[in-house]
């Protein structure tokens, strides 16, 4: 993760700040939570307790502060998603996340896509947000292909009973490895190996599935919504608008944006969010890199692999 000095942090906080307060709000206590984790995690201001003591940062002042391209963008994630920490998108916080992104030139889909929902086009923006997904989990555009058919390629003639048996092998690994964790989360869940008739793409479940089983994070809505936001945090594709909106609309928004899993409302959780955020950001191997393979690691030790990847313990928040 990026070391990020004193007065970008607290500039940052502060325009956070600013959103959640726009229009009027006084903070709720995920705009007060939101911003100390966001600080404690990612900005490394550990010493911030009272939000209160952050400057009024205005667009121009974030400005002059950011000089580094790839801060603001960073900044401006961060910002969006105080207009949505609270279970809804507020139209009055985004408006004031877009006057930031303005002033600091930043142009991004995850924003075309919450003017689009705010604007009434719902549908769309979720439709894009299930595309974009698509394209993060490819590393590539997705163009051309159906999403519907790409996610169960294994129906009728298309099962393939030998890459099941590989899978299933997995469950005679040691214990204490990989392999055999990631059989135990796939048994123990329910779900089908791929080349099932009912399974996800491979290119996709086991890349997910291993994201679980590496981060420690369960299949309850607020697993996966923690899980979504560690991928943001790991694979740098599409990050927002391929996975940490989703899981928001998802999970804490209740929209049902595929038939993947069931929606649910109020599933964020600021401090969890935002050290899962962290967490994705600190790790060293990307799961969901094209040229990750799981086979290359199902015989590893667990626990060395978290070391060695920098994977940090979920409950170590704090």
């Amino acid at each position: 993760m990026r070391t990020v000095g004193h007065r970008e942090s607290d500039a940052i906080l502060g325009a956070m700040r600013q959103v959640a307060l726009a229009g009027g709000h006084a903070l709720s206590y995920a705009d007060t939570a939101s911003i100390l984790a966001a600080g404690h995690y990612l900005l490394r201001r550990r010493g911030l307790t009272d939000p209160g003591t952050l400057p009024a940062v205005e667009p121009a002042d974030l400005v002059a502060i950011l000089k580094d391209r790839s801060l603001a963008e960073e900044a401006v994630k961060y910002l969006a998603i105080m207009a949505m920490v609270d279970g809804s998108l507020d139209h009055g916080k985004l408006k004031r996340v877009l006057e930031y992104a303005r002033a600091l030139d930043v142009e991004a889909d995850y924003l075309t896509d919450l003017v689009e929902a705010a604007s009434g086009h719902l549908a769309w923006a979720t439709a894009d947000m299930w595309r974009k997904n698509f394209d993060s989990v490819l590393s590539r555009s997705s163009a051309g292909l159906d999403p519907n058919v790409w996610i169960r390629p294994y129906a009728g003639a298309n099962a393939d009973s030998t890459l099941v048996a590989r899978y299933e092998a997995l469950g005679r690994l040691p214990q204490n490895t990989f392999g055999k964790a990631l059989w135990d989360f796939d048994k123990t869940n329910g779900y089908p190996f791929p080349g099932d008739p009912a399974a996800l793409n491979a290119a996709f479940g086991t890349a997910h599935d291993s994201t679980h089983v590496i981060s420690g994070y369960d299949t309850s809505a607020r697993g996966e919504l923690l899980v979504s936001t560690f991928t943001a945090g790991m694979h740098p594709i599409n990050p927002m608008s391929g996975h940490i909106l989703p899981v928001i609309f998802f999970f804490h928004f209740g929209e049902q944006l595929n038939d993947v899993g069931h929606a649910g409302k109020g599933g964020l959780d600021p401090d969890e969010f935002w050290h899962a955020w962290a967490r994705g950001a600190e790790m060293t191997t990307d799961l969901f890199d094209p040229n990750w393979s799981v086979w290359d690691w199902v015989e590893h030790d667990l626990d060395e692999l978290r070391r060695q990847w920098n994977v940090t313990s979920p409950g170590n928040r704090r």
